[in-house]
């Protein structure tokens, strides 16, 4: 089996290949990388194929001999280059995938901007079959179309197709910085727009931690998922036949409610809650046909994530990078 990643220089590529690669299951596979403007050092059993995803040529080589894709370049807020990424590229590597002969498992990870994050608000919990909803902005209307061309090609050509649909990603100390009330902060949303400027300035001078309520005045539900998880689904997933032509929420076991949050950060780092009311939306996104069909739970829940967010310590040679430009 030879295995294509697109995207292996990310945050979750990073994660995954060297997850893959120690995996016992796949020790008789090889991997291909499609590297671009960043690349990954080659190893036994990984190479590295040079060049844009929205070359034909380069589309075409890469998939030489490939039975698995797993597909996970994007870019974000930047018009100019997120079509040739997210649309034609994707383009490119379907069509090569179905008229492959040894093409088995095409695999997409997507996000939860396809059904609005915390824009848009849903009166149940956010399934498989709930509508797409996309908030503004090129790259949620772009992961839509992603998911919507994966499905059309499963119907058109019988491509068999699997779609991961993840909220927001963390590692290291991610979740930490996310909370962040000064320019260190790690993510959105902007706190200049919730939180008077005097209010501001003061919390910026530390031991606070941002507690946000939703649209209706309770406290805010907001999806995460530790990169850990993510990646232990993916592997998951990877030729297994009960993915196929299937879509799957990879998310915590229930969103993180910001005012058990608060609560514990004040118990445990002495941070004083600051309750900030926004126009967001607390939403739930049911991981429960994943836990069912690829047989995977997570395991990082809010505890581990604070404790694992708030132990971590950079070295020098580990600076925080924003992945996607914009």
């Amino acid at each position: 089996m030879k295995l294509l990643v697109t995207g292996g220089t990310g945050k979750v590529g990073q994660a995954f290949l060297p997850a893959f690669l120690s995996d016992l299951r796949f020790t008789d596979w090889e991997v291909a990388a499609l590297c671009n403007n960043r690349t990954v050092m080659p190893a036994d059993r990984l190479s590295v194929v040079a060049g844009s995803m929205s070359n034909p040529a380069v589309v075409a080589g890469a998939m030489q001999g490939v039975s698995h894709v797993i597909h996970m370049a994007a870019v974000k807020e930047t018009p100019e280059q997120i079509f040739d990424v997210a649309l034609k590229g994707l383009f490119l590597l379907l069509d090569a995938f179905r008229k492959s002969d040894t093409a088995r498992q095409f695999i997409l990870l997507s996000g939860d901007c396809t059904v609005g994050h915390i824009f848009q608000r849903y009166n149940e919990p956010i399934t498989e079959t709930s509508a797409r909803r996309a908030y503004k902005g090129c790259y949620a209307l772009t992961k839509t179309l992603e998911e919507v061309m994966l499905e059309q090609f499963g119907i058109q050509y019988g491509v068999n197709w699997t779609t991961l649909r993840a909220p927001w990603i963390m590692e290291k100390d991610d979740f930490r910085f996310a909370l962040a009330l000064g320019d260190d902060q790690f993510g959105g949303p902007d706190w200049a727009e919730l939180i008077d400027a005097d209010t501001l300035e003061q919390c910026r001078k530390g031991g606070y931690a941002p507690v946000m309520r939703d649209a209706g005045g309770d406290y805010l539900r907001r999806n995460f998922v530790h990169v850990d998880d993510l990646i232990g689904a993916i592997l998951a997933a990877i030729d297994n036949p009960r993915t196929t032509g299937q879509l799957f929420n990879i998310s915590m076991d229930q969103p993180v409610d910001y005012g058990d949050l608060g609560a514990r950060l004040a118990a445990r780092h002495g941070l004083r809650p600051i309750e900030i009311d926004t126009p967001f939306h607390s939403n739930w996104l049911d991981n429960s046909k994943a836990r069912m069909l690829l047989g995977w739970a997570p395991q990082v829940d809010l505890e581990q994530m604070i404790d694992r967010a708030w132990r971590y310590e950079r070295a020098d040679n580990d600076p925080r990078i924003v992945w996607y430009p914009g």
